[in-house]
């Protein structure tokens, strides 16, 4: 053998080694379908991720990608990690050269709350853009999966388990009991609320309850107080850190939810995003329609 063929076999065998080196998921195209029905494809799991909600910041740490977050939308506080990552700007209002200057192969928009116009910006630049958007427990447990797997983590896929599992316990647990007709208030002036599908809905329903404004169209519909009090609910439910919300109401004595003592505030930064520790919030939302039925039957 020739000095020249022994050095192509040399250099062969290096190159063999150092591919060899590589883990098979870091090569590997990575393929999902967003919220939106986008189909998003990775040449490569995503490095550089950014985060433009608060809901899609918690989804991507509990999938695994926390190392790979490199900034986040305003009011991104869970976990603690994500307070100390760059801020790209509230959700309604993106800083695009920010997010530029982040250098990211991978975002994760929030379909429903960033701006559209904002968003088409970003795949113009040529930026891959995940749309997400769960309205239900099985969505939440889905992009766990699908984002583990655009970041090439198997932590979103053994996630998506653990929550399955415990939605499915609580759904054995809270089954056929006696309905409570709900008002889930989520801002005090203007009076709003969510309707059925939200995945606040979908938990209030698991846990017997029947959110009495349900049936209108918007997402997050603006009512008044006259049509609650025309409803009547067994309970209503404030989503807010201030007890003073909740206390507003206790003028409205010829409302059932007054008279029983169904007045009760719950955390809405955790209740009402679509993350995974909404599981952790839909169960001390049961306990809290449980209590309100134990009262309603008390008074009977």
């Amino acid at each position: 053998m020739t000095l020249i063929e022994s050095l192509r076999v040399i250099v062969v065998i290096a190159i063999g080694l150092m591919v060899s080196s590589v883990s098979p998921v870091a090569l590997a195209e990575v393929s999902v379908v967003d919220d939106a029905g986008h189909i998003i494809r990775l040449a490569a799991p995503a490095q550089r991720v950014v985060s433009l909600a608060p809901h899609a910041t918690e989804l991507l740490f509990a999938a695994g990608a926390g190392s790979k977050v490199v900034g986040v939308s305003a009011f991104s506080d869970f976990p603690v990690e994500a307070k100390n990552l760059p801020s790209v700007g509230g959700s309604g209002q993106l800083d695009l050269e920010r997010i530029i200057r982040l250098k990211p192969d991978l975002i994760v928009a929030w379909k429903s709350g960033n701006s559209a116009r904002q968003v088409t910006r970003l795949r113009q630049l040529g930026l891959v853009v995940f749309e997400s958007e769960p309205r239900s427990f099985e969505m939440i447990a889905s992009s766990l999966e699908r984002l583990g797997t655009l970041v090439g983590s198997a932590q979103g896929k053994t996630t998506a388990r653990h929550f399955r599992e415990r939605w499915l316990g609580l759904q054995q647990q809270y089954a056929e009991q006696a309905p409570v007709t709900v008002f889930y208030q989520i801002w005090p002036s203007p009076l709003m609320t969510l309707n059925d599908t939200h995945v606040v809905s979908q938990a209030i329903k698991l846990c017997g309850g029947i959110n009495i404004f349900g049936q209108l169209k918007p997402l997050v519909p603006t009512v008044s107080r006259e049509a609650i009090v025309n409803a009547d609910p067994d309970m209503i439910i404030t989503s807010g850190e201030k007890r003073r919300e909740t206390e507003s109401w206790r003028a409205l004595n010829t409302m059932k939810a007054v008279q029983q003592n169904n007045l009760f505030t719950l955390d809405g930064s955790v209740l009402n995003r679509a993350g995974p520790r909404l599981i952790d919030a839909t169960r001390t939302l049961c306990e809290t329609i449980a209590q309100a039925r134990k009262n309603l039957r008390t008074s009977r």
